[in-house]
């Protein structure tokens, strides 16, 4: 039996592109995509509390925000910008970690706290008024920090920070 470099390095090539799927749907089948953190903060009675965040902008990362992730750290958390302020509809759907939502108005002020969301739910989770942006951080964040409504956030999206 003779050893053909050309064949070994095509059998080599085509499980590496084999595996690079398995690991790309590893996580349920969302894409994968490289996360560039923000930092963001926010004032409260207690201090201030620095978080580091992901940004979903485009409509498909607003669309599969936290989905499918087994885990979150704490301090980490996803911002969503949903300018121009409007009334928000958020769910847990194919969410396994239970969250904090906090609905932050376009001046920067938190507007509302949805706390423990439950984990794969489709039940419709509102702003209940015009938010800007939703800052999803895990479950007991608001709680442990001591972030209320009316805290200010810090962030480039609200012409601070």
């Amino acid at each position: 039996m003779s050893f053909d470099r050309k064949t070994a390095w095509s059998v080599a090539r085509g499980w590496l592109a084999a595996a690079l799927v398995i690991v790309g749907l590893g996580n349920g089948g969302a894409p994968v995509r490289a996360a560039s953190f923000q930092p963001l903060e926010i004032v409260t009675k207690n201090g201030v509390q620095v978080f580091s965040v992901e940004m979903a902008t485009t409509e498909e990362e607003k669309q599969t925000g936290l989905m499918y992730r087994k885990e979150l750290a704490d301090g980490k958390g996803m911002l969503f910008d949903f300018n121009p302020e409007q009334e928000v509809s958020m769910w847990m759907k194919n969410t396994y970690v239970s969250l904090d939502m906090i609905f932050i108005r376009a001046d920067g002020r938190i507007l509302r706290i949805a706390e423990n969301t439950e984990p794969l739910s489709t039940r419709i989770i509102s702003s209940k008024g015009p938010a800007r942006a939703v800052l999803e951080v895990v479950a007991g964040t608001a709680q442990k920090y001591g972030i209320r409504p009316g805290d200010r956030v810090g962030h480039p999206l609200f012409g601070s920070k």
